[in-house]
């Protein structure tokens, strides 16, 4: 079972060859999706610490200051591989999955954000794909009483084989009832709370660790988890009442690797050994053999330290619930990990060896030969149609038809709902958090270190737009086979780039998780690298934060940032089929400052509305402005030395649409930032001028392209 390398490691290190039992607890602790083999030696060169940091990596979420005695839990996972095999079931078990790392910190999940990737619709199978995971994340969240409020919808042909389904999930708790899966005493006793165990996601780690096949649907299917909405609700209360109660000392939910994971990992962090009896667990099925108790993926369970004199009071709360418990075993003295059936040791394992003892290490990587940037090619006769096109595409269009499946108003909390830059939720009177998610793989791809630093930058509009500076970053880092020296050196040049555009901001990495081996048999293809991360910020006043689109008549609109000749890695160079053409955006130097500066106007009170611009360029931003009011823009005056397309479809960093009716204050408080006045608001159209330019989109044109989605998936 175990990769012979692997297998001698451990027979060193044991003084004997492992048995199957213990081999099969090797294998998935030591799996890249547990262990970060080839990716820990990267992921240290991220920032972790900071002022609000109280809990970073290596726990089941971080643990951030808010304020108030309130702390905030966010974590995100992916579940990507399953979400092909099963994708009702896959998507589902994703978002059960980041919810449980977020109670098992003692916190209540208050929202969840989810950045998806997709095959293009026009395939069937890639749309049967994009409806069941869509379908599945809706029908988990919406049961279990969380809110969506943010997401992304991504579409590039590398994912027709393997979609991507990442999602953020934040918490909300008091700073003295966080626990952490940190075991505190020998002779604590462990009580297996939640679902029953069965044979569902049997390997499921192992599973994350390599290519999808041709055949994964038939013979990948019982490494996927199924579902149960209810159970979860029911285990969040319970989990909750005991920590809040006292009785849970350390916790943590069973995720990747099952029982042997989280019973192991929560020993180990403890410095203490732990004795499992696993015929003690309550099983769904009939003759579960050892190896599968310890191994299998089943969802809603929880593993609790608690004192022995608090067992009886946290079995009647499970009772309470009706959910199955029992208590499984004890910490001990000695750092072995033991394993008992039916009175007989069946797996006896040095604690550290299992959780702490797979080696980690740089793979080798290589560089490309260097991109030829191409020629630029004739300017667009029809610039309209261009722009109708453009809006009208899969990743520009209105994802009006994914967030309406979603209950975002649950909780009550949600004050700027989904299809705008950001989320915002009200956590503490007027205070509250601003959430951005997502990524652009087509720069990571062409220049991945601008495209992870850019990743940082994008998101951090996102929210300076609404008026918040980000506090917190966790990632979700979604490549191929990392054996592929040119894919490892995508892998290890974006973390480099997310590393340094974080740095640039002052923002911890507090947490996340990678994804690797993001291939498909079937396409012979790897994913676009995909480096996509959840920010967190900070808001003073909810209700400060401007609207995304026009609001008055009459107001002027400025454009904030430079333009730039940058269409490489564009949505108009893809339409266009020169994906890989043309310069990628660089991060300007001076972004810390536009984005300071920006926050600083949102707090002023003077914007009536503001939107970051990235996919689809100033083009698209304009456009999905005009919801009800229209505009005369003319560009003549942003830069001399760029042609039309260049202007309505650069996706340079760091700029944003905002309108005022005060200009002459906006303008004195932007004076040390690039800045161009572009036009007032008004009409019911779009009218847009200058160098080579002369076009008029009404609004109902306007609403008609970008409502394409809705219509593909109305047919």
């Amino acid at each position: 079972m175990l990769p012979e390398d692997d297998l001698k490691i451990v027979t060193e290190k044991m003084g004997r060859e492992p048995n199957l039992v213990e081999q099969g607890c090797f294998l998935n602790l030591w799996s890249e999706h547990c262990s970060y083999r080839s990716s820990a030696p990267l992921l240290k060169t991220f920032t972790t610490t900071g002022d609000k940091v109280i809990i970073g990596p290596g726990d089941d979420a971080a643990i951030i200051k808010f304020g108030n005695g309130w702390v905030l839990a966010i974590g995100m996972e992916s579940h990507n591989h399953p979400s092909y095999v099963d994708p009702y079931n896959g998507s589902a078990t994703g978002v059960g999955g980041i919810v449980r790392d977020i109670i098992s910190m003692g916190a209540r999940p208050i929202a969840l954000m989810d950045p998806l990737y997709f095959g293009p619709l026009y395939s069937p199978k890639n749309l049967y794909l994009f409806e069941h995971i869509i379908e599945g994340i809706s029908g988990y969240g919406n049961c279990i009483g969380v809110p969506v409020v943010r997401g992304e919808a991504f579409f590039d042909e590398t994912y027709s084989g393997n979609p991507l389904v990442n999602v953020v999930a934040v918490g909300l708790a008091r700073e003295e009832n966080i626990v952490t899966a940190c075991a505190h005493k020998a002779g604590n006793k462990l009580i297996l709370m939640g679902s029953t165990t069965g044979r569902d996601g049997l390997g499921g780690a192992s599973f994350a660790s390599r290519d999808l096949s041709d055949d994964s649907e038939a013979e990948d299917r019982p490494s996927i988890q199924i579902g149960d909405p209810f159970t979860e609700k029911l285990t969040i209360e319970a989990t909750l009442e005991a920590i809040g109660k006292g009785y849970v000392k350390s916790c943590r939910d069973l995720g990747a690797a099952g029982l042997a994971g989280a019973s192991s990992e929560m020993a180990a962090k403890g410095d203490l050994g732990m004795r499992i009896m696993a015929d003690k667990v309550i099983q769904r099925e009939a003759n579960m053999t050892p190896y599968e108790i310890l191994i299998a993926e089943s969802q809603e369970r929880m593993l609790l330290e608690v004192e022995p004199e608090n067992v009886d009071d946290v079995l009647a709360i499970a009772d309470k619930y009706d959910l199955n418990a029992s208590l499984i075993g004890d910490l001990t003295e000695n750092m072995d990990y033991t394993i008992e059936f039916e009175g007989e040791v069946v797996a006896d394992i040095p604690v550290k060896l299992l959780t702490e003892g797979a080696p980690t290490f740089e793979r080798p990587s290589e560089a490309p030969q260097p991109r030829d940037i191409g020629s630029k090619p004739e300017l667009t006769a029809d610039i309209k149609q261009a722009v109708l096109d453009l809006i009208s595409s899969h990743n520009v269009a209105s994802k009006e038809w994914i967030y309406r499946q979603y209950d975002h108003e649950v909780q009550i909390r949600t004050v700027v709902k989904p299809g705008d830059d950001a989320g915002v939720l009200r956590i503490d009177g007027d205070e509250g958090i601003i959430l951005s998610c997502g990524c652009n793989p087509r720069h990571t791809l062409l220049d991945p270190y601008q495209g992870g630093k850019g990743t940082i930058i994008e998101n951090a509009m996102n929210l300076a737009v609404k008026g918040a500076s980000g506090i917190a970053i966790v990632d979700c880092l979604n490549f191929g086979n990392p054996e592929r020296p040119d894919i490892y050196w995508q892998f290890k040049h974006a973390i480099l780039g997310l590393g340094d555009g974080a740095r640039a901001l002052s923002i911890p990495v507090v947490g996340g998780n990678v994804s690797l081996y993001n291939e498909s048999g079937e396409f012979n293809t790897a994913i676009l690298p995909t480096p996509s991360i959840g920010l967190v910020g900070h808001t003073e006043n909810v209700n400060a934060a401007p609207s995304g689109i026009f609001t008055n008549e009459g107001d002027t609109i400025i454009l904030v940032g430079l333009t730039k000749d940058e269409l490489g890695g564009s949505e108009y160079y893809s339409l266009k089929d020169m994906a890989s053409n043309g310069e990628v955006p660089n991060v300007p130097e001076n972004t810390a400052a536009i984005i300071n500066t920006l926050i600083d106007v949102v707090h002023s009170g003077k914007l009536t509305a503001s939107h970051d611009l990235s996919l689809g360029g100033l083009a698209a931003a304009l456009c999905e402005m005009c919801e009800g009011i229209g505009a005369e823009v003319d560009l003549s005056t942003v830069a001399d030395d760029l042609r039309a397309d260049d202007l309505l479809f650069s996706e340079s960093y760091t700029r944003a649409i905002i309108t005022s009716s005060e200009p002459e204050s906006v303008k004195e408080m932007l004076k040390e930032i690039p800045y161009t006045v572009i036009g007032t608001t008004g009409g019911d159209k779009l009218s847009i001028k200058g160098k080579e330019l002369d076009i008029t989109l009404s609004i109902d044109e306007i609403n008609e392209a970008r409502n394409s989605l809705m219509h593909l998936m109305m047919e």
